[in-house]
């Protein structure tokens, strides 16, 4: 195989971008083998009880293997589970060194797959590129250690911080390049979630409409809508498009509303509703966890928004500006719900970022609580 242009570990990561979204609940891996300083086999995680990145590497190195290096993303495995574990596989093969990005942060592997591969005598270096990498586990980390979905939540506004016109006219508040990069998202994630209110402004088809080579071809993110009432309509773009849309109704919509949705190809989930019938979005979330959805991208509207940061359930923020002014005191916001009392209390984003696209801007942080 040919030499690289990048870094080993920089092209494993890039391999494991290449089966976000298919591997939940395992974590995507991307695996490098590479000797003499020349790459001599290449793999990332199929979908589950496939094989892992690491054995996909060796598999196409053969021979090649023994003496190589390897480089991985994450720790490799160390326990039986639907798959042998991979370092098992990695000591087998004659593998002389490896390099991973960040220790599993699965209890059932922390450390141990480091552990075993230097008991075989192997060298091993931890850590290299963990920054560009650890953003990749971040869903992971969480679901493997409480269950439930990283919650990230996307939204597009104008510069004074509306998401549509007075008239409820959104299309478009961004350019093509962040309406492309959204799609890259969706690409990504196990799911993408709105609001009822959304479904009925916008009537939106969240699925993935850009070209996809690779093992994502094909793929398409649970579509998950909150309607405590059952007011989506049965003739929705989204219950015609390829993938699975999950509707989550409340007590408060009727048997009649359920069937018809079920008979129109949703899958309904009824749960129990709050004094206002409303559905509670940790139950929600919960049973996404159990579904093993890791990843959970929430799309709006401003009311869904509103509520999940109320509640303290966003990880983290996506929040796309355009170099527009809407204007209108009835225009919509992109967070609404019952907000904070003072400015104190305001939601500040962690490490957060800033990158052009296109003639917009991507503000990306982690939400934290103000003091």
């Amino acid at each position: 195989m040919a030499q690289l242009n990048m870094t080993p570990m920089q092209r494993a990561i890039s391999l494991a971008r290449l089966a976000m979204g298919t591997t939940s609940p395992n974590p995507s891996v991307g695996a490098v083998l590479v000797k003499d300083g020349v790459v001599v086999g290449e793999g990332y995680t199929l979908p589950p009880g496939q094989r892992h990145a690491e054995i996909g590497a060796l598999q196409q190195a053969g021979e090649a293997a023994r003496g190589a290096i390897l480089y991985t993303t994450l720790e490799p495995c160390c326990h039986f589970g639907r798959t042998p574990p991979c370092t098992r596989a990695v000591i087998a093969a004659g593998v002389k060194e490896v390099h991973f990005a960040l220790i599993d942060p699965n209890p059932r592997v922390r450390n141990g797959g480091r552990a075993e591969l230097e008991a075989a005598g192997i060298a091993v270096v931890a850590g290299e590129e963990a920054g560009p990498a650890a953003e990749l586990y971040e869903g992971f980390a969480k679901h493997i250690t409480t269950g439930l979905p990283f919650v990230s939540a996307k939204f597009a506004m104008s510069l004074d911080g509306k998401i549509a016109a007075r008239t409820g006219d959104s299309k478009w508040v961004t350019g093509p390049d962040a309406r492309s990069l959204v799609q890259q998202m969706r690409l990504e994630t196990d799911a993408v979630m709105v609001g009822i209110n959304t479904v009925l402004a916008d009537d939106p088809q969240l699925t993935v409409r850009i070209p996809v080579a690779g093992p994502q071809n094909g793929k398409q993110p649970l579509r998950v809508v909150m309607d405590s009432r059952g007011r989506t309509p049965a003739q929705a773009k989204m219950l015609r498009e390829p993938g699975t849309t999950l509707i989550f109704a409340s007590n408060a919509a009727s048997q009649a509303q359920v069937e018809a949705l079920r008979t129109a190809g949703a899958e309904v989930i009824v749960v129990p509703g709050d004094a206002t019938g409303r559905v509670d979005p940790a139950s929600v979330f919960q049973e996404l966890g159990k579904r093993g959805i890791v990843n959970l991208l929430v799309e709006g509207g401003g009311t869904l928004l509103g509520s999940l940061f109320d509640a303290g359930l966003v990880d983290k923020v996506f929040a796309f500006i355009a170099p527009v002014i809407i204007g209108g005191r009835e225009a919509a916001s992109p967070v609404e719900g019952c907000g904070v009392a003072r400015m104190a209390e305001a939601w500040r984003m962690a490490s957060a970022r800033m990158q052009q696209v296109g003639a917009d801007w991507l503000v990306v942080g982690y939400p934290r609580a103000g003091r």
